[in-house]
């Protein structure tokens, strides 16, 4: 389904719901305004060294009397870059019918799994849509069947994913980016590619002061593996291949006092490099401070391991991260998050800071920085070595 369709699937769907019953409909959504100012000149001749940017995001929200609802979130972006970060997507659009013991969704869903910060390894149902942003915690939406037990002894969640989505990446003219830049074309280890049925469970309870959920995945993976191929031309081209995996995964979360510990681990196997774990543990405590009032301070440490042996499949495989998070708890709902993830073994890491206030009833700004650290001595980070930058973005919500 292009664009064009897409849209007029839209607008169709707006007009019935206005027709229909516009006393229960709601409409909300941002528009942004986002610059990137990137600190060195692009490393490869086609890049452009800043751009500009310009997303909507709407949500629609209709409630029938039998609580039946339907929930329709389109997104938009368009870049001056980077062709293949203009993009559209329907993040959601999916009908939920809750009942006293059970949940049944079926549409365009999306579901986050996961508690630690610098990464979240057992989320695993949606595809990330990497140009959005470097994190990896912004989702393409899923088509999905999402059957919801609520029973006395835990909440068990039942997915059929029947279409796979495969990720986004920059084009040749953007920043972070891998050379050669990675094609739009993929390979699937099965035979029926996008159309494969995948499945997932999990099972999440609380006990005590413990936050528990244990997960198994069965489908096409969500983190491709790279093929070096050559176009028509005889240029060379990354291909994204994906393979076809089983993950278990389980995450943990405790609470006591002033101490939030955390805990997020995958094993996976299925895939030609071999089977896997994958951990990241830690902790965060929080406290106030006499001369700020009513702000709240947390520190964050937490150990990532990867046991993959080659350089290319992770960012993460001996690896700490340090955190100082801010919360000023004013009106404006000021907070800044400062980080730092670096390899044990050879120094290579990531810097960041992500800044947010509110500026008025209906405004927001927000300041972010990527500054990667000694990237010449890992094999991932060595292609953005150039690319440190800051990202500014104002944000109009109605």
């Amino acid at each position: 389904m292009n664009a064009g369709t897409k849209m007029a699937l839209l607008c169709v769907l707006v007009v019935v719901f206005a027709v229909k019953g516009s006393a229960a409909l709601e409409l909300t959504g941002h528009a942004e305004v986002e610059g990137k100012y990137f600190l060195n000149e692009p490393m490869y001749d086609e890049q452009v060294k800043d751009s500009g940017s310009l997303s909507v995001r709407t949500e629609l929200y209709h409630e029938w009397k039998n609580s039946l609802s339907f929930t329709l979130v389109p997104f938009y972006r368009y870049d001056n870059a980077d062709e293949e970060r203009t993009h559209f997507d329907i993040r959601e659009a999916i009908f939920l019918w809750p009942r006293e013991s059970y949940e049944l969704s079926a549409g365009i869903g999306k579901v986050f799994w996961g508690v630690t910060e610098a990464i979240h390894l057992v989320d695993i149902i949606n595809q990330t849509d990497w140009v959005e942003s470097l994190d990896g915690e912004e989702k393409l939406g899923q088509p999905m069947v999402n059957l919801t037990l609520l029973t006395g002894y835990g909440t068990w969640d039942f997915f059929v994913l029947p279409y796979f989505r495969e990720r986004t990446f920059q084009g040749s003219k953007g920043r972070l980016r891998f050379d050669p830049p990675i094609d739009t074309g993929a390979v699937y280890e099965s035979g029926e590619k996008e159309r494969r049925v995948d499945y997932a469970v999990r099972y999440s309870n609380t006990a005590g002061n413990w936050d528990i959920g244990v997960s198994h995945f069965n489908g096409t993976t969500r983190e491709p593996a790279y093929l070096l191929q050559f176009d028509k031309d005889s240029n060379p081209v990354i291909v994204p291949y994906y393979e076809i995996i089983n993950q278990t995964g389980i995450d943990l979360q405790c609470v006591t006092g002033a101490w939030l510990w955390k805990f997020e681990g995958i094993y996976r196997s299925g895939q030609d490099d071999g089977d896997f774990f994958a951990m990241d543990a830690g902790l965060e405590y929080t406290f106030s401070i006499a001369y700020l009032r009513g702000a709240d301070i947390g520190l964050i440490a937490e150990y990532l391991y990867d046991s993959r042996k080659s350089e290319l499949n992770t960012f993460y495989n001996d690896d700490y991260m340090i955190g100082l998070r801010i919360a000023l708890n004013d009106v404006a709902g000021s907070e800044a998050l400062f980080g730092l993830v670096q390899d044990f073994d050879n120094g290579s890491g990531i810097f960041l800071m992500e800044a947010s206030r509110r500026l008025g009833d209906n405004w927001k700004g927000e300041l972010e920085s990527y500054i990667f650290v000694n990237a010449e001595k890992d094999a991932l980070l060595n292609f953005l070595r150039k690319d440190d930058f800051f990202r500014l973005a104002i944000t109009y919500y109605f």
